[in-house]
């Protein structure tokens, strides 16, 4: 079994454009993108690149309303001021309309469209389940009217302190899809600072354990806490806590080697960033690491 393949995430990119030309030139075949990426023009700019390789898989997001979209989605009808959320809206209404504006700007139909961080604003559980419920509907609606392929969740805390577990989600796309439904995915942070996912999956347990057992693609998303990991991670720690390595291999390795997780995306911008992080989670053996050094990491980073 091999470790987790490498994806392109536009967050933090600058120049979005050519850090896709340079991905794919390293045969990355998935980029991560949402309509407020880059002040809203990261779709835009990665429709030119998407058009040249089709074989490159995209996955895209709604839920956050800039203010650019918002004038836009009123201006329209779409929403009434009242409903805007304070840049955070699933309305029904919204999420259609941001479907079909995404698949407009990249120019093609997304793989994946991620409802992003619906824990957004704090609401109550019993709030989340039905926010998401409502907009798990609308997106399968989405998917039959050739808007969007498949459909997935991005979080950043919720799939982490439990707010949202894989069974209620599934639970929820049963009730809006039944069994045909188009929920496939989940992306969540997974570094050495976010390491609670992977100790669990090590164990048999948690989110990630439970993603792989019902075929969800699992997208980690900020594997270098936004590149704070390589300034905190010296050579000499990378080689005290596993001889042999370097600090980007036993970043990404970590990751990449965690059972469960299919994707990593990671904000590279160059060739040479790229293919540092090829090496990193394609060596000759059959994954980075095995259980038993995954272990060692764990236990040495949550010291």
């Amino acid at each position: 079994m091999r470790g987790a393949e490498l994806g392109l995430g536009t967050y933090r990119t600058a120049g979005v454009a050519a850090a896709a030309q340079a991905a794919i030139d390293q045969d990355v075949s998935w980029i991560d993108t949402a309509p407020n990426y880059q002040r809203g023009t990261a779709e835009e700019q990665l429709a030119p690149v998407l058009g040249a390789f089709p074989s490159v898989r995209v996955s895209t997001k709604v839920g956050f309303l800039d203010a650019a979209r918002q004038v836009r989605a009123t201006k329209e009808g779409v929403l009434t001021p009242s409903r805007t959320g304070k840049g955070y809206c699933l309305e029904p209404s919204y999420v259609r309309w941001q479907a079909a504006q995404s698949k407009a700007a990249l120019g093609r139909i997304p793989d994946i469209t991620f409802v992003h961080n619906p824990e957004h604003g704090g609401p109550e559980p019993h709030e989340l389940d039905a926010r998401l419920l409502k907009a798990f509907r609308t997106l399968e609606e989405c998917c039959r009217q050739g808007l969007i392929k498949a459909y997935g969740v991005a979080t950043w805390l919720a799939l982490h302190d439990g707010s949202l577990t894989v069974d209620r989600l599934m639970e929820l796309a049963h009730k809006a899809g039944g069994p045909t439904h188009k929920f496939a995915a989940i992306q969540l942070p997974l570094s050495l600072v976010q390491l609670g996912p992977i100790a669990d999956a090590l164990d048999g347990r948690g989110v990630l354990f439970d993603a792989h057992a019902l075929g969800l693609e699992v997208f980690a998303s900020a594997p270098l806490h936004g590149g704070e990991l390589l300034e905190m991670v010296a050579p000499t720690v990378a080689q005290e806590v596993l001889p042999g390595t370097t600090p980007i291999q036993l970043l990404l390795g970590t990751v990449a080697s965690t059972p469960g997780v299919t994707r990593i995306l990671l904000s590279a911008s160059t060739t040479s960033h790229w293919t540092a992080a090829e090496q990193a989670t394609r060596p000759s053996l059959p994954r980075p690491f095995d259980s038993t050094e995954l272990r060692k990491i764990v236990d040495a980073f949550r010291a």
